[in-house]
């Protein structure tokens, strides 16, 4: 795991992120963009984690604080570097950003039909929460 460096994203990697997502993502999201990635980091700077390795992309998590809630999203690994440590280093990564600014508790935003996302998020130490459901209103078509 030494050779693996956990940085933030720059806005000159998200053509490489959103390339990187199509690839080791399970769906697809409306801010799945190259606008919507660089609001992100417009806002904060610092939410978009990059996993690398040997100076490939290995891993991605957007470890984003509203001053409230810590959210997580799109916890990607590529298929080539899985089983390797890679979740847990960016979910540690996350972790500690969320402790530096105050945050009390992490939620996940993990696809029901994901298995494979349900053994990673299980093994850090997340459980869902059955008592809650996301409900969601697209802004824009």
């Amino acid at each position: 795991m030494n050779d693996l460096r956990i940085r933030a994203a720059a806005p000159a990697d998200l053509d490489t992120v959103l390339t990187f997502w199509k690839e080791a993502a399970e769906g697809t999201s409306i801010s799945d963009d190259r606008d919507g990635v660089a609001r992100l980091l417009d806002r904060d700077p610092e939410s978009l984690l990059l996993a690398e390795r040997d100076g490939e992309l290995a891993g991605t998590v957007i470890a984003g604080f509203d001053g409230w809630r810590c959210h997580l999203y799109r916890l990607a690994v590529h298929p080539g570097h899985r089983r390797q440590g890679v979740a847990t280093a960016l979910l540690a990564a996350a972790e500690e950003r969320f402790a530096a600014l105050g945050g009390r508790r992490g939620d996940a935003m993990v696809l029901k039909e994901n298995e494979l996302a349900h053994h990673a998020w299980s093994a850090a130490g997340y459980a869902p929460q059955p008592q809650w459901s996301r409900w969601v209103k697209p802004l824009r078509p």
